[in-house]
């Protein structure tokens, strides 16, 4: 008899070349660098000037402020609660920076207190939603309107200037020797940070898995209500630190500074691939979406779309940034409740077969 044809082990059928790399393609982080390139060249070809340096600074200004509050949001989306506080804490921060101004404080002092102020404020969110158990969205919503309301009350209808020139011109002229805005530069070194310790340290992995399983992370030793105050009072002191770089970069204090910006961050965070439901997403995602958000606006501004207009561009990023990401944590929740609503249908439908039994076998038994 001949031998059986076997083949070598080291000549055994290998998994297919292509499936590391089309789970490369197929990561959200190249996605984004898909649509960032697709944004810039819509904006290349929209305005022969785009591609320019100086309009790469003035991308680069107006998203500077909005950047710097999505990353502290990007840590507490990833714990499951959301901060929608961010943009009336900016526009009271920057308020308070300037009536301590106005009334004879030193601007380092003024800008300070500004930053401490949204501390506080963010303190305020954390202990309501930490210790008091309220939803982190009811409470954001409505200290957004109550923050906004004090500033109002502060400033009115005022406007407040005359900041010391060296500091106010820090939004309108980059870093020596480069094109580079202030804020753009405070945002990249936070972001090293933030990375940092979202992706490789203990703190990063609990935050993670607090968004995964509150519950369990709980039993497992996690502060949860520990982490989740601290994160919403860092939301607050960089919200408060984004109102006086504001302030200064348009050299005035108004009480609807800021006003929608919240949109805005809440858009980046999700487009970054930070899942809504928590425990997924990166900082390097984030920053991607910081330049999608940066170059889309300026491209449509470029090509005359109203803002109203852009505003429903921006949306539409933020249904899609929702439902692509989780597109599979939506379908496996959708069929984890037909699968329950089938069961109680079934078992519905045996206690209502078995009734007439029962009911007979009562009427059987003898007396």
């Amino acid at each position: 008899m001949s031998e059986p044809d076997v083949k070598p082990a080291d000549e055994a059928p290998s998994q297919p070349s292509w499936r590391p790399r089309l789970g490369v393609l197929t990561r959200w982080e190249t996605l984004l660098l898909a649509l960032l390139g697709g944004t810039i060249a819509f904006g290349a070809a929209v305005s022969p000037y785009f591609l320019q340096s100086s309009n790469l600074f003035y991308i680069c200004v107006n998203v500077g402020e909005i950047a710097i509050m999505a990353l502290p949001l990007t840590l507490i989306v990833a714990t499951g609660e959301i901060d929608l506080s961010v943009a009336s804490i900016l526009g009271l921060s920057g308020v308070l920076m300037a009536e301590l101004f106005k009334h004879g404080w030193p601007i380092w002092p003024a800008m300070i207190m500004a930053v401490v102020l949204g501390a506080f404020l963010g303190a305020i969110n954390g202990f309501l939603v930490t210790r008091v158990g309220l939803p982190s969205l009811a409470v954001t919503i409505g200290t957004l309107t109550l923050y906004r309301g004090i500033a109002q009350g502060i400033l009115p209808t005022d406007t407040i200037g005359g900041f010391p020139t060296i500091l106010a011109s820090i939004g309108v002229i980059p870093i020596p020797h480069t094109h580079i805005p202030y804020s753009i530069a405070f945002f990249a070194a936070l972001a090293v940070i933030f990375g940092v310790v979202l992706h490789s340290t203990p703190l990063g992995r609990a935050i993670f898995a607090i968004g995964a399983a509150q519950e369990a992370a709980f039993f497992a030793g996690i502060r949860v209500k520990r982490i989740k105050f601290w994160l919403f009072v860092l939301s607050g002191t960089l919200s408060g630190f984004a109102g006086v770089l504001w302030t200064l970069r348009f050299a005035s204090a108004r009480y609807d500074a800021g006003t929608g910006m919240e949109l805005f961050v809440v858009t980046i965070v999700l487009l970054g691939g930070i899942s809504i439901f928590g425990g997924r997403g990166t900082i390097a995602g984030v920053i991607v979406a910081v330049a999608v958000l940066g170059c889309l606006q300026t491209a449509l501004t470029a090509d005359l779309i109203p803002a109203q207009d852009q505003n429903i561009v921006v949306g539409a990023l933020l249904l899609a940034s929702v439902i692509v990401p989780n597109s599979g944590e939506l379908y496996r929740r959708a069929r984890a409740r037909l699968r329950s609503a089938a069961a109680r249908h079934a078992s519905a439908r045996r206690r209502v077969r078995n009734r007439p039994c029962r009911v007979l076998a009562a009427v059987r038994r003898p007396a």
